[in-house]
């Protein structure tokens, strides 16, 4: 099957009311344009500088999402145009995401990531610490970002019983954090779970947004 048929596949899984991020990191513009003819406009990277360049070279009403892990120092590059950040991980990030927005005149949506997965080596607040730095109110501060919702993973497992207490986790964390402190929000809505693997049990869990890239693209080429 060819790109747009595999995006036509995966839409139509969709329930109204989820979105898809297409996560076309380390795939060529030519896989993106197919997407995009195809009718795809949010697409997602994990490396600012290849993201970049592909903002660059394609067509300007393509709706970048940044989902990978974000060093500090290379946020300035992508904040004139990245439409999401979904990986905030520290209050640190944050305020730095914000600098950076300030001096490009732009609010930039972002999505705190939750670490709700067993394993180690991926990021995140852990609950406790998410719901203890938004009841602290110093983010209210910060006026050129927008908190939009949350992000997650689920372990990398095939234990289908683990995924679902890992999204509903979440789910219940967004939900909670939903009513506490972005009751009068409009814009505190998204819940962005689930990949090629496991986004069908993320949609049953409450994702708003889920991240598919090779149930689209193939597998990637990592020596692009």
């Amino acid at each position: 099957m060819s790109i747009a048929d595999n995006l036509k596949q995966v839409l139509t899984e969709l329930p109204q009311g989820v979105r898809l991020v297409a996560v076309s990191k380390f795939h060529p513009n030519e896989a993106i344009e197919e997407a995009y003819q195809a009718g795809q406009r949010i697409f997602g990277e994990s490396k600012v500088q290849e993201m970049t360049a592909k903002y660059e070279s394609l067509p300007k009403d393509i709706e970048w999402h940044f989902i990978g892990h974000l060093q500090t120092n290379k946020i300035k590059y992508m904040i004139p145009y990245v439409a999401m950040i979904h990986g905030i991980d520290t209050y640190k990030l944050l305020e730095e995401v914000n600098k950076q927005a300030a001096k490009a005149g732009r609010i930039v949506n972002c999505l705190l990531q939750i670490h709700v997965a067993q394993e180690e080596n991926k990021f995140g607040f852990s609950p406790e610490e998410c719901k203890e730095m938004l009841a602290a109110g110093a983010w209210k501060e910060l006026s050129h970002i927008r908190l939009c919702g949350l992000m997650g993973m689920a372990s990398n497992t095939d234990n289908t019983e683990q995924i679902d207490s890992e999204f509903r986790l979440l789910d219940r964390l967004f939900q909670e954090i939903k009513t506490t402190c972005f009751a009068d929000s409009t814009y505190f809505r998204e819940l962005s779970m689930g990949m090629s693997h496991d986004y069908h049990q993320a949609i049953a869990a409450g994702s708003t947004m889920v991240r598919v890239g090779s149930k689209i693209f193939g597998e990637r080429n990592y020596n692009n």
